[in-house]
């Protein structure tokens, strides 16, 4: 009877490990199935079922027409829009975590909005401002678009950050007689920066990913990775697919454990 008394105590002690672990693990099963079935040598058109371990997609990612080129595009807009909304993003957080003015909340609204509209909502509503407009629909408004829903995903990462920030290292750096600039890039900036880093992230990830808003503004001649696999799958998706999913994986995993070791580095310096 002890035994199974120590038995559960040892469950129920490190009970929310196990949930931590089982909510990982329904996370990451659909990246591990994109993983397994991006080394698959399909029997026909569609990648659904195991077949064959082959190399054959991996030897030759470019194999499906049209595909990398819709992956540099979507590479692309994604660069360009993560760019301009992390700098436009840490600015205006900056300016809304830093100082009092008015309309302070009405800007604070504005800048949720853009996150709680539903996708729809906001792809056709910024296809009607561009039809109005007469600006022609293609790369230049899918960029536009991204800019505009990124930017508020940068805000909020950025803001909560700068929020943490003690104030008392600034002034002590004007103490030791730091211009404000010389105090932003060498005491606020560096303390920002993990969450100026994660809005870029965020923002990149959000704009890669996106479909919805990039159909409505695409126009008929444009079309980036989320679209190519969107219409690839109304006749079976290629299994270079799965390759560019995986190495999107493969590589924000490795961008997270990169930042995760540098962060420990320092604070083992820092100790």
């Amino acid at each position: 009877m002890s035994a199974v008394k120590k038995a559960f105590s040892w469950v129920r002690k490190h009970l929310v490990v196990f949930a931590g672990l089982l909510v990982l693990a329904y996370i990451l099963l659909p990246n591990l199935v994109v993983v397994i079935f991006s080394f698959n040598k399909p029997d026909g058109r569609l990648n659904y079922t195991w077949n064959q371990f082959s190399f054959d997609a991996w030897l030759d990612p470019c194999g499906s027409p049209g595909m990398c080129e819709a992956v540099g595009l979507s590479l692309w807009i994604a660069v360009v829009a993560t760019l301009v909304s992390t700098v436009i993003g840490t600015m205006a957080a900056f300016a809304l975590s830093r100082f009092r003015f008015r309309g302070r909340a009405i800007t604070n609204l504005l800048v949720f909005l853009p996150m709680a509209t539903p996708e729809v909502v906001m792809g056709s509503s910024l296809l009607t401002l561009f039809v109005a407009m007469g600006v022609h629909t293609g790369r230049t408004t899918i960029l536009i678009a991204h800019i505009m829903f990124t930017v508020s995903f940068v805000i909020t990462t950025v803001k909560a950050r700068v929020a943490s920030l003690d104030p008392a290292l600034e002034q002590a750096a004007a103490d030791l007689y730091a211009s404000p600039a010389q105090a932003f890039w060498k005491v606020t900036f560096p303390l920002a920066a993990p969450g100026i880093g994660a809005g870029a992230l965020l923002a990149f990830a959000l704009s890669f990913d996106d479909y919805i808003v990039t159909n409505f503004n695409a126009g008929a001649s444009t079309m980036t990775f989320p679209m190519y696999v969107w219409s690839a799958a109304q006749r079976g998706a290629p299994v270079q697919v799965n390759v560019i999913g995986t190495v999107m994986f493969l590589g924000a995993i490795t961008i997270v454990g990169v930042a995760q070791l540098v962060g420990a580095r320092k604070r083992k310096v820092d100790a």
